[in-house]
């Protein structure tokens, strides 16, 4: 009891005198962690597609060869950054890219931190992305691609209108998972100098030396930032979702083999509908 009570007065002393700074590298913590994200998401979309376009013997050489070539580019790149530590790669692009490009690409300053750091979380998550959209894509019926196609839709038609958005949906839980994980690997950037939350941990310890103290801090602080993120993102799953109780209208044997729908906010019009029906459908002399 004595050492809780000890742990606890440390933790209020290191927050009372560092925590503009923890605060601080929560702040930058979140933002790399989502512009990455959603840049990642991006990069994992178009690689997504561009690995699930469709080709046929029938199709022009040139054609089958530059999409055979983007698909070897893509597991490439997917293999790369999927096989690789971050921490590693966030060396080799921080350190090693300007010994390929003869110092043109360099990122000098605090603002060459953050770029550099945004583009490898980016690219990292890119690589895990582009897996989950073409498993995405692929998990779609694909009668819904032949019934687009039956009625004239182009294949960027077909997928912006019909197969991209149930994808969207089925990859979310794949998106709130790497944005959760962006959250807690951020913290492999403190090896090229960025301030986030880890790195300031690391800084104040390295002046108190009350190293278990102000872990605790960073394991509350990281569990509070995922725990957040998985509510919201649950939250956003559910409104995409939106009502989960359509019912079948029952009116009559046609409606019925048609598979009309209806929500359940139009049940009180659709009652008037059905006394109307039952109405119409009795003999006249029992009207």
């Amino acid at each position: 009891m004595e050492r809780l009570i000890t742990l606890g007065s440390d933790m209020a002393r290191l927050w009372e005198a560092y925590g503009p700074r923890y605060l601080a590298g929560v702040q930058n913590t979140l933002i790399l962690a989502v512009a990455a994200t959603a840049i990642g998401c991006l990069i994992g979309l178009i690689c997504g597609i561009l690995n699930t376009i469709p080709y046929t013997r029938q199709d022009p050489l040139p054609k089958r060869f530059l999409l055979k070539l983007i698909r070897v580019v893509v597991r490439v790149y997917v293999e790369i950054f999927r096989g690789t530590p971050m921490m590693l790669q966030a060396v080799f692009i921080y350190y090693g890219l300007p010994y390929f490009t003869y110092n043109s690409v360099q990122f000098s300053g605090y603002s060459g931190i953050w770029a550099a750091s945004i583009l490898i979380v980016s690219i990292n998550t890119g690589a895990y992305m582009a897996e989950s959209v073409r498993g995405g894509i692929l998990s779609i019926d694909p009668g819904q691609t032949e019934g687009a196609r039956a009625i004239g839709m182009t294949h960027v038609q077909t997928m912006t209108g019909v197969i991209l958005p149930q994808a969207l949906r089925n990859i979310m839980p794949q998106i709130g998972n790497n944005l959760i994980i962006n959250i807690k690997d951020t913290s492999v950037m403190f090896i090229i100098g960025f301030t986030e939350f880890f790195a300031q941990h690391r800084n104040i310890v390295g002046v108190n030396n009350l190293y278990f103290p102000s872990a605790a801090i960073e394991m509350i602080g990281y569990l509070t930032m995922t725990l957040i993120a998985s509510f919201l993102l649950r939250l956003v799953e559910r409104l995409m979702d939106g009502a989960s109780d359509y019912e079948l209208v029952q009116a009559d044997a046609l409606t019925m083999a048609a598979g009309t729908y209806r929500h359940p906010g139009k049940r009180a019009a659709q009652s008037v509908m059905d006394r109307v029906l039952d109405r119409n459908l009795q003999p006249r002399g029992e009207r």
